[in-house]
């Protein structure tokens, strides 16, 4: 059952009889969509699925017709392996991550040709990330019966031509790398003691993996743990010797579609597709038996029987999701009261209610109730997860809301948390404090709409706040924060310019660019970065609003009319006299179609692909309506 659950991605549901047929139907129509493929690609699908999915992508792409709303990714893919298989199983994976994928492929075991020569196939096609697919037979990792010293270097070498290479990709295909970690083969010569033994190959691959991490930290590169992926199938399941002598693969072909999955949820991660709130069943999914019916003293939960332990697993899992900054929901068919009872009196819930963000127990239906939680957050339906181990409303919730995520569960409530972790979705590439706060951040939010509902009046609402905005500059503590919120904002952002972190840190160090972060502190705390904005010049007297952002749970609440009135001060400073705002229409951020007139800009051009808007800076800035510290500007003197 374990290794089923990983080789068959048994989170998802079984495709359709006729998923080939449905594939041909795609192929052929002139109106099918990214959101049509994404359904298709949303399947437990084997590699003859992947090929089939692939292969109706394809003749979509040759049409060029529209595969919104997936977001298009160039990856090229080197290695020591045989990379044909793979392509259709990364590009058939990728829409189920948001992603519409192509990929360039180098020849067979020409790594280091493809990364050196700058008119290389890989370099030429400036892709957007480079997949760096070598296994522990393709780096310089020769085992023998070497003293410590001499294993050390040979790790040190093997790491310092990995480093090359990505150097080498960075500077001529402009392009950030995707490096693995090492599978050793399950073999070995010393049995327990190989580990121990310096010149081992399980040795040597533990010691190269370490120093692979350290390396790759702090750069823009991202490592992909095949290491981990494998130890998690066993070693001697992943590694197929038939396979590598007779076809060059690095694994057992059955895992093909777990490894096309892996890899793009990391394409999906880098364009901030990752999802960021998961949304709980109650009855048999956080505890055994039904509340309502069996009553406090009856639900099955807690240490001494086998059943309650799984619950507490489950728990225990969304918890440790909650601590990395992934918000908790509830959706229950219960009476609001009884529903909340073991939050606040069963002695062995470790989930309580200031945990939840949104808790919706009601008699309405999951959908109805899943669409109430995403307004109330302030997150796309496409950033939710909904564990439930009731089949009916698993398949209701992907009928009515298919851009939701509904893991498939076992019977065996012992095995809820593994599937919830095996479907990994919420890959990250980055974490940081701003990631750790995130759930308490939207916590606080709906505090903050209970209260605007309390109070009724929006003005004396906002008053009640005592809401203060921070501007700076861009700097390296933002970074990040800074690169994950222009990749994740979908509704609230204008252009859909997306920009990696070494992208961000160039706008940061030229003077001609105008940058800011934005953060919100209010009565219930700091709200952190809700808002970045990019100003790149067009001539001496223009600045062209290159990228506005905000996060969406501060509408309302005027941000956008401080970071307008800031925009112009700076502007006005280094004789600015015109602002040149873009609004390009998306499936996702119609509701800032008018952004830029509310904001009193003149239209001057309105297309399907792009409305252009004009305002002199001249003009009477927007009424200061916060407290504002902008203390950073003070130590930077480019954008003084």
């Amino acid at each position: 059952m374990s290794q089923d659950l990983y080789a068959k991605l048994e989170w998802l549901p079984q495709p359709p009889a006729d998923f080939r047929a449905r594939c041909r139907a795609l192929a052929g129509d002139p109106e099918a969509s990214g959101r049509a493929i994404a359904l298709l690609a949303n399947h437990a699908l084997n590699e003859n699925h992947l090929r089939q999915l692939a292969e109706a992508i394809g003749a979509l792409s040759a049409r060029d017709a529209s595969l919104s709303p997936l977001t298009p990714f160039l990856l090229a893919v080197v290695g020591n392996v045989m990379l044909e298989p793979l392509l259709p199983a990364l590009i058939g994976s990728a829409p189920r991550h948001g992603i519409s994928l192509r990929c360039v492929e180098a020849d067979f075991a020409q790594t280091v040709q493809e990364a050196m020569s700058p008119e290389s196939r890989i370099n030429s096609a400036r892709p957007d990330a480079v997949l760096l697919a070598l296994d522990f037979r393709g780096l310089p990792l020769t085992t023998g019966l070497y003293d410590e010293e001499t294993a050390r270097g040979i790790v040190a070498g093997a790491v310092a031509h990995l480093d090359a290479l990505r150097a080498a990709f960075h500077a001529n295909a402009g392009a950030r790398v995707i490096v693995q970690t090492l599978a050793p083969p399950p073999e070995t010569a010393f049995g327990s003691y190989d580990r121990v033994v310096p010149g081992t190959m399980r040795s040597l691959c533990a010691r190269f993996n370490a120093a692979l991490v350290e390396s790759v930290r702090g750069s823009d590169d991202v490592v992909f743990d095949v290491a981990a992926l494998a130890e998690t199938v066993g070693l001697a399941s992943w590694h197929s010797p038939r396979q590598w002598n007779v076809a060059k693969l690095p694994f057992d072909a059955r895992f093909l579609p777990l490894y096309a999955d892996h890899v793009c949820r990391i394409v999906g991660a880098l364009r901030g597709k990752s999802r960021r709130c998961l949304i709980l069943d109650l009855d048999d999914t956080l505890w055994g038996g039904v509340i309502g019916d069996d009553g406090l003293e009856g639900i099955v939960l807690g240490q001494g029987d086998w059943t309650g332990e799984a619950f507490l697993d489950v728990q225990r899992a969304a918890l440790a999701l909650r601590e990395r900054g992934i918000v908790l929901a509830v959706s229950s068919k219960n009476d609001d009261a009884v529903a909340r009872r073991p939050f606040a009196e069963h002695p062995d819930m470790l989930l309580r209610e200031e945990h939840i963000a949104a808790f919706q127990a009601n008699w309405s239906d999951k959908a109805t109730n899943i669409a109430t939680i995403a307004e109330e957050l302030a997150l796309g339906l496409d950033s939710m997860v909904l564990l439930d181990n009731n089949r009916v409303e698993r398949g209701l919730v992907r009928e009515m809301l298919p851009q939701v995520a509904v893991p498939e569960l076992p019977d065996d409530p012992a095995l809820y948390a593994r599937t919830l972790a095996a479907a990994g979705y919420f890959e990250t590439i980055a974490f940081s404090d701003e990631d750790r706060k995130r759930a308490s951040f939207y916590q606080d939010n709906a505090l903050r709409l209970a209260l605007r509902g309390a109070i009724g009046d929006v003005e004396a609402y906002l008053a009640s706040l005592e809401m203060r905005i921070v501007f700076r500059p861009f700097n390296v503590t933002g970074r990040s924060r800074i690169a994950q919120l222009i990749n994740k904002s979908n509704q609230f952002n204008l252009t859909t310019r997306r920009y990696d972190e070494a992208e961000v840190a160039r706008f940061e160090a030229d003077p001609d660019f105008f940058t800011l972060q934005v953060r919100l502190i209010d009565t219930y705390g700091d709200n952190g970065m809700i808002s970045v904005a990019i100003c790149r010049p067009t001539n001496e007297r223009t600045w062209e609003i290159d990228t506005w952002v905000m996060s969406c749970r501060v509408l309302g609440r005027r941000v956008e009319h401080m970071v307008l009135r800031e925009i112009i001060r700076h502007a006005r400073a280094v004789k600015i006299e015109r602002l040149v705002g873009r609004y390009v229409p998306t499936e996702r951020n119609a509701m800032v179609r008018d952004h830029y007139a509310k904001l009193g800009f003149r239209l001057v051009t309105d297309g399907a692909e792009a409305a252009t808007w004009e305002l002199e800076t001249a003009a009477e800035p927007p009424e200061e309506s916060m407290a504002v510290d902008r203390s950073g500007f003070e130590r930077s003197p480019a954008q003084k």
